[in-house]
């Protein structure tokens, strides 16, 4: 059966690797070729791209930001050094010199001013421009960013996460996001795009040699689209380098000389619950649906153990912030039976929506059924119906579900993402705010720079989350990822931008 497969897959590599000029000889590395179940992530433009962690990914390697991280910290990315100004509320970074954008364009600090106004007039998906009050240049490789108020995480959420544009290309462009020109792709970063490929939902990078940092070791990187049942058999044939792999294939793989990386649990599989429409809308109801749901069944048999049980309050038990105290809603289906009758919602028809996506840890068909038998034990009267990713997306965004099986990354990252994932209009989101004591914590977190007041805040603000139940998280699965070594992959410190769970920091190909 792999047969085939991957000999489409050979011929796939080939036709991509064709359609640009040849790497470098003396690269440390010549071709990369990285699988993904999914394929497509968007146009690799700022404002292009899809709105989840692969489709950032992806933008990265072409654009660049003030600061960077790896797996230890922040590093210099466009600025060398930053200190942050307490009178004035205010950060400045010294920029590099020398830095020239894709066309040959050099780069200087009229860019960063003209990215943040632009962002003030066409709202970027990742970075809130309000935390910014101005952008100012002192001469051209000095800029300071004064902040409306004090913001906690804008190291992580604003200077690691918003890409840098180039001000002789945008500042004609008034629809970003449709903008697909050759120069919407012109960015300061390690790589340039060679080929895209929406349909097959392949990418190629070229190195660019002028990076500041110093030219690629990698030629050229190929992103081609593999399932996770083919991936391991793709590994070890050597059709592809790097891939996201089930945990059942972890030590075939370990045997046959891969590497295997382990990420920490900041992804989680999550039940968005449409608390706009009856009888949703009623915490008490949403409190009966989590005590009729077994997230330790769900991590044990669709899972097969490989997973930690959700918390109803968000973070995961590996964080630093996280708050063991929050209820647990053990299952207790008699309990969520008479709960639901005495709301006189016994035979309550409820829709749950799952995603076709068949992705390593994503809540597919299996946690479908098991949620729908579990609730039916508790007096509902379940229909699955089943989606591409971007169609339930969607609709979820429309409010136009009951329940939806999605989930996302970012819980290793700044704990600002409780707010995120609870008040912004984004897809991830709750987009909740009937709590008015939560809705002030999960906003005035972000101003309080004392990590022990912002650690208590934090800590009340999951309880107050896992009482109302805008939403529910299932478990954090267990992400592998196996590679041939060539490149040395890791897990960036608080994930990638705003905590992008992926190991494909850009700088491992530097």
């Amino acid at each position: 059966m792999l047969k085939p497969l991957i000999f489409g897959l050979a011929l796939a590599l080939l036709a991509l690797m064709a359609a640009g000029p040849a790497a470098a000889a003396d690269r440390e590395v010549a071709e990369y070729t990285i699988a993904d179940a999914t394929g497509d992530w968007g146009f690799p433009s700022p404002y292009a791209h899809y709105s989840r962690g692969p489709g950032y990914v992806r933008m990265s390697f072409i654009f660049d930001t003030l600061v960077w991280k790896d797996d230890r910290g922040y590093l210099p990315a466009l600025a060398e050094e930053w200190e942050y100004i307490d009178a004035e509320n205010a950060y400045l970074f010294h920029l590099r010199e020398g830095v020239t954008w894709h066309d040959g364009e050099p780069f200087d600090a009229s860019d960063v001013v003209f990215t943040v106004d632009y962002i003030k007039r066409h709202p970027y998906q990742w970075v809130d421009s309000a935390i910014i009050e101005s952008a100012e240049a002192s001469g051209d490789h000095a800029v300071k960013l004064r902040l409306a108020d004090p913001y906690a995480p804008f190291m992580d959420l604003v200077a690691s996460t918003l890409p840098i544009l180039p001000r002789h290309i945008w500042e004609g462009v008034s629809d970003p996001a449709g903008y697909r020109e050759d120069d919407a792709l012109i960015g300061t970063g390690p790589f340039i795009l060679a080929d895209y490929n929406k349909a097959q939902g392949s990418y190629l990078y070229e190195a660019y040699d002028d990076y500041y940092v110093g030219a690629p070791k990698v030629g050229r990187i190929a992103f081609v689209k593999v399932s996770d049942q083919t991936a391991p058999a793709a590994l070890r044939q050597g059709y592809v380098d790097a891939a996201s792999v089930p945990p059942e294939a972890v030590s075939a793989l370990e045997g046959a000389g891969l590497e295997i990386i382990e990420g920490a649990h900041d992804w989680n599989a999550k039940l968005m619950i449409n608390h706009q429409k009856e009888p949703f809308s009623d915490p008490e109801f949403r409190r009966a649906l989590a005590l009729a749901i077994d997230r330790d069944g769900l991590v044990d048999i669709a899972l097969r153990g490989q997973g930690v049980t959700g918390s109803p309050g968000m973070a995961p038990p590996d964080s630093d912030w996280y708050n063991p105290g929050v209820e647990a809603y053990e299952r207790d289906p008699d309990l969520a039976r008479d709960m639901i009758s005495d709301l006189g919602r016994a035979g309550e028809k409820v829709e749950i929506l799952v995603a076709e996506r068949g992705t390593v840890g994503w809540p597919g068909s299996r946690v479908a059924e098991l949620l729908e038998r579990q609730l039916e034990d508790a007096g509902l009267v379940v229909t699955l119906r089943s989606l591409d990713g971007a169609t339930l997306d969607s609709r979820v965004m429309a409010w136009d579900f009951d329940l939806a099986l999605s989930g996302h990354g970012g819980l290793g990252a700044d704990p600002d993402y409780l707010r995120r994932m609870t008040l912004e209009e984004t897809l991830n989101s709750a987009r909740y705010a009937d709590n008015g004591r939560l809705a002030d914590l999960l906003e005035d977190q972000r101003r309080e720079t004392d990590e022990d007041r912002r650690a208590d805040m934090i800590s009340e603000a999951q309880e107050l989350y896992a009482e109302d139940l805008p939403a529910l998280t299932l478990y954090y699965p267990r992400w592998y990822w196996a590679h041939n070594g060539e490149v040395d992959l890791y897990f960036t410190r608080g994930g990638i931008a705003i905590g992008v769970p992926i190991p494909l920091n850009k700088m491992a190909f530097v």
